[in-house]
């Protein structure tokens, strides 16, 4: 593949996942009043567009005439950086994730994955580890009691739900023996989905990532209740956008994550016997990777209206004594496996 090929395909990747990204973060919004109302035996949206459809694009709007407010009493750069921060490594999550197999266009193969280095894995906890920035600074910057607290309880949360993550994710990677998220998501082709095999560390997982999304139960760095909305009570226009569409592309990054290391990403089982085109197979998989992450995205939203908030000491508790020494046991079990099978 030429230079000038492979910067333009990688540039269209790009704007497509960007714009993707965008797109789901905007209509996930539409989806979570849906979903509320639809919990709470009520319409949801309903004015704006045929069922409600052009709501988002009406809150857009809205954000965008808002009058742009920076409190006197501010660190104005720092206001302006850290709903900055919180965007860009939101937006930047995306480019190691496996979005199907590649495509075969005359001599050329366009894998659709943005770029797939051998430490994805390493990527994503750093990014991930970067975007809390965002909110601390964001919550020091306004000068405000709620949103300093709102900022400590983040930094705090994700501080300690980070580790958890992270043994579990090494029990995973103990088991596939890669760091790459190409490589786990083609190891997973058939039925031979990580699910099956770290059923625990997939438990652990998922509550961290409610954690570090600051999604209900762990909404405590902006707990409405208790903090008039916690690290962005003094945000207004976009960047109260960009902190609220950062959340969301979490949301559906966290989504896209979960899908690809333990339910097969982009594998769909039995499609060898349809026998149908490589590149058709492809966009088959991507549909089928999608299909898995709104089903997350719907999980993430069915437990927001299920499930109250915890205390922050409850919080705390859960991470530190239980979600730990069960990472921790889950790396112990998988070691002791993988010896045995070997053995045998």
């Amino acid at each position: 593949m030429g230079i000038s090929v492979f910067i333009i395909y990688k540039l269209i990747l790009v704007v497509i996942v960007f714009s993707i990204s965008l797109f789901m973060a905007m209509y996930s919004t539409y989806a979570e009043r849906k979903v509320a109302g639809f919990m709470q035996d009520r319409l949801g949206p309903n004015r704006a567009g045929p069922f409600g459809i052009l709501q988002p694009l009406a809150d857009g709007v809205k954000m965008f005439m808002k009058e742009e407010i920076i409190p006197n009493v501010s660190n104005k750069y720092l206001f302006i950086l850290g709903p900055s921060i919180a965007m860009f490594t939101s937006c930047i999550t995306g480019a190691v994730i496996p979005w199907g197999k590649s495509l075969h266009i005359g001599a050329y193969t366009f894998p659709l994955q943005i770029t797939d280095i051998n430490i994805g894995i390493l990527y994503l906890m750093a990014v991930t580890s970067i975007g809390v920035y965002g909110i601390m600074i964001g919550g020091w910057a306004s000068n405000n009691k709620y949103s300093l607290l709102g900022a400590l309880r983040a930094s705090s949360q994700m501080i300690s739900y980070e580790i958890a993550m992270g043994l579990a994710i090494i029990a995973l990677v103990m088991h596939t023996g890669t760091l790459s998220l190409h490589n786990i998501a083609a190891q997973q082709a058939g039925w031979h989905w990580n699910i099956l095999y770290q059923p625990l560390g997939f438990l652990i997982f998922l509550i961290c990532a409610f954690a570090e999304t600051n999604r209900t139960p762990f909404d405590l760095p902006e707990s409405d209740s208790e903090l008039i909305g916690g690290y962005h009570t003094e945000y207004s226009s976009m960047k109260l956008g960009f902190y609220l569409f950062a959340e969301y592309i979490n949301m559906f990054i966290s989504s896209a994550i979960i899908s690809t290391l333990y339910f097969g990403g982009y594998n769909m089982p039995l499609v060898h016997r349809l026998g149908l085109q490589p590149n058709l197979e492809a966009l088959l998989g991507v549909v089928f990777l999608f299909g898995k992450i709104c089903f997350f995205i719907f999980f993430f939203m069915w437990v927001r209206w299920t499930i109250p908030r915890f205390r922050f000491d409850q919080l705390m508790n859960l991470g530190w004594k239980v979600l730990i020494p069960l990472s921790l046991f889950n790396i112990g079990l998988t070691g002791t496996l993988m010896w045995w099978f070997n053995k045998i």
